[in-house]
């Protein structure tokens, strides 16, 4: 097998149900992209997956460029990498997804 690769590999996942339009999902994988950067150092080196869990309602946030859009999924994404740097127990395993 060849070696595993060194250093932070992002993959993003906007799923369409949550961000209809395209121009709000690329927004969002671009915020995704530089908050990355941003907290890459503090994270450990590896494949990492940022998957959006809200929904972006287009009411809610009419242009898909908007300042209060952008905070919105910084807020997100900012609470998704607490989570994964938040210290776990010894032993224990990762939170069981709800079905």
């Amino acid at each position: 097998m060849d070696e595993l690769p060194t250093g932070w590999w992002l993959g993003t996942v906007v799923p369409k149900r949550h961000a209809r339009r395209s121009v709000t999902r690329n927004l969002i994988k671009r915020q995704m992209r530089e908050v990355m950067q941003a907290v890459a150092p503090q994270l450990p080196q590896g494949l990492w997956v940022l998957r959006l869990k809200s929904v972006f309602d287009p009411k809610q946030f009419p242009s898909p460029a908007s300042v209060p859009l952008r905070q919105a999924a910084r807020e997100e994404l900012a609470l998704l990498l607490a989570r994964a740097l938040a210290p776990r127990p010894a032993g224990a395993s990762a939170p069981a997804r709800p079905r």
